[in-house]
């Protein structure tokens, strides 16, 4: 097999997929890469490409999501549009470390890396492979300019009002709690990346966003990646359970998030952790609520980064855009579903596919 770039695929993302027929043949899954893969289902994301399995001598298309870096934080974020592009989806992968391999095992999600693990369930054939080192030491992930965490927090920014891409620098930087400077060059990395989209002359200039769910996966992806692990100011631990749901959030000036912000917007989840978000550690309501310091506590309080006000109907909880995200960062199977019962509520309507 040559290494000729297929249609529609990077350079990397053909090196993955010839990775994986590889070992595929060898665990005796005849694979052939589609030359014009199939398109998913309407509503469904772009499919980077496809494979043709033969399975107990029948065959079977699967489509194809390509991803690099694969780390637990970022799992979620690859569930949700595998599963997006339906039941025979495969996920192809540089290297998928033991916890990951075994997460998406769990999450019954068929994978293929470079080092030769695997895992696919189709009646009758069974493939798992585990624990297999990858060739060489992998390069270290790095960001675009724009998402890193100065750009992220300006690209939340717009995520959560799209109609601020339109306004000023000077209202842009404010709104976002960024420097001015730092407005014009994540602009123009969102023009460049395909993500903004001007129109008119300098004096009637028009901005919109272009692709803004593909938009919100790429931050989302990137803040579990850079800017989530910062927030940690430390954990904590209660003495009652439930001693959130009493919490008045306005009184000691914190936003619940995650979990159990999902739950009251929801009532879908039942927090294993309470997420907390606030400027600086909140003495009162440590000893209000007499929360202790613990290394592997149940409350995780996290530095709110952002300056504005969410207007949506859940004021005491963070924008729905960093409850989607923080859910998808604990790659946990329950979150994960809750995560895409948040887009579907909250944020369909506001990130409005172009």
């Amino acid at each position: 097999m040559d290494n000729k770039r297929l249609p529609h695929t990077t350079a990397k993302e053909t090196e993955l997929l010839q990775a994986a027929v590889q070992t595929l043949d060898g665990y005796g899954v005849p694979a052939e890469i589609e030359p014009e893969p199939r398109k998913p289902a309407a509503g469904r994301a772009r499919v980077d490409a496809a494979l043709d399995l033969v399975l107990a001598g029948k065959h079977q298309i699967f489509l194809v999501e390509a991803k690099r870096w694969l780390t637990p934080g970022t799992l979620g974020h690859v569930v949700t549009r595998l599963r997006d592009l339906g039941k025979n989806a495969i996920l192809i992968t540089d290297y998928a470390t033991p916890p990951v391999a075994e997460k998406l095992k769990e999450l019954d999600i068929p994978f293929v890396d470079m080092a030769g693990n695997a895992y696919l369930r189709r009646p009758p054939v069974l493939i798992w492979v585990v624990g297999r080192k990858p060739a060489a030491t992998r390069q270290r992930y790095r960001a675009g300019r724009a998402f890193q965490p100065t750009g992220l927090k300006l690209i939340f920014a717009l995520l959560c009002r799209p109609d601020l891409v339109n306004a000023g620098f000077r209202e842009i930087s404010k709104f976002a709690g960024v420097a001015h400077g730092t407005v014009g060059w994540v602009l123009g990395d969102l023009r460049e990346m395909g993500y903004l989209v001007e129109t008119g002359n300098p004096r009637t200039r028009v901005r919109r966003l272009r692709d803004p769910r593909k938009l919100l996966t790429q931050w989302a992806e990137a803040y579990a990646r850079t800017l989530y692990p910062q927030l940690l100011m430390g954990r904590y631990q209660a003495a009652e359970p439930d001693w959130w749901k009493k919490l008045d959030a306005a009184k000691y000036k914190v936003l619940l998030g995650a979990e159990p912000a999902a739950a009251i917007a929801t009532r879908y989840l039942r927090p294993g952790v309470v997420t907390l978000y606030a400027q600086e550690t909140p003495a009162r309501l440590m000893a209000d609520y007499r929360l202790r310091k613990a290394d592997e506590g149940n409350i995780e309080l996290r530095r709110r980064f952002w300056p504005f006000d969410h207007k949506w109907e859940y004021p005491a909880l963070t924008p729905p855009v960093l409850i989607y995200a923080d859910l998808l960062a604990t790659g946990d199977a329950r979150c994960i579903e809750t995560a895409q019962i948040i887009y579907d509520r909250y944020l369909a309507r506001l990130i409005k596919a172009d």
